[in-house]
């Protein structure tokens, strides 16, 4: 998946001693036919059925059935194999700045863009590993473009040594370019009590229910009250 975030160091150290880093990701830079994308990419999908992380996205969404028939809208769609699901339970869209995916159904939606550049609201608002991207203002700026939806479903790294460690466990079993950018994926990640904060958010408008899975995912999610 393609995104643009600022790439600038670390926002200080929290009790699990790990600094959150945003740095580049190799597999943003790359083009989508390359062979190690192809690669990377397959050793995602393999990573996010282990952690479980499209299966609970799917039933927090599938928990709203009146808010996913508003509309449900995935940043960061990438390959859209979470978002085909989605479709199953209202109109859909991805958001990303990749081309549309072959075989994508024509009737989800797709937007080839910038994210932090997004006009659109709708019922549920998704996120996949995505937002660790961004940092500061940019993280700010996706807050107040995400207050257009009524619910938010996001997954990200928790950011722990823990994390870390089940990351490293997977480096025989990943290709290079995943071995870089799952580490430094868990560095931009996210401890309990940070996203609403880094996002802006209004903790008197929005119910805000968040959970740390041993896994290594932050699965996080905001209703508007």
């Amino acid at each position: 998946m393609a995104i643009r975030g600022t790439c600038a160091g670390g926002e200080g150290r929290d009790a699990g001693g790990v600094r959150r880093i945003v740095e580049p990701e190799i597999l943003d830079d790359l083009p989508t036919d390359d062979p190690e994308a192809r690669a990377s990419r397959a050793d995602l999908r393999r990573i996010n059925f282990l952690m479980g992380n499209e299966r609970w996205i799917l039933r927090r969404v599938r928990s709203m059935p009146r808010l996913a028939r508003e509309g449900i809208v995935e940043w960061g769609a990438g390959s859209g194999d979470l978002l085909e699901k989605l479709a199953s339970l209202g109109p859909a869209t991805g958001v990303d700045r990749v081309e549309r995916p072959a075989g994508l159904p024509g009737e989800i939606g797709w937007r080839r863009g910038d994210v932090l550049e997004e006009d659109s609201g709708g019922g549920v608002l998704v996120a996949n590993l995505f937002l660790h991207h961004f940092e500061g203002a940019d993280l700010r700026r996706l807050g107040g473009r995400a207050s257009r939806f009524t619910a938010m479903v996001v997954v990200e790294p928790w950011r722990s040594r823990l994390a870390l460690a089940l990351g490293g466990a997977m480096h025989p079993f990943v290709g290079r370019v995943t071995r870089h950018d799952l580490p430094v994926s868990i560095r931009a990640g996210f401890r309990r009590g940070e996203l609403a904060e880094a996002l802006g958010l209004d903790r008197g408008r929005w119910r805000i229910s968040e959970r740390i899975d041993p896994r290594g995912g932050l699965r996080w999610m905001a209703v508007r009250g």
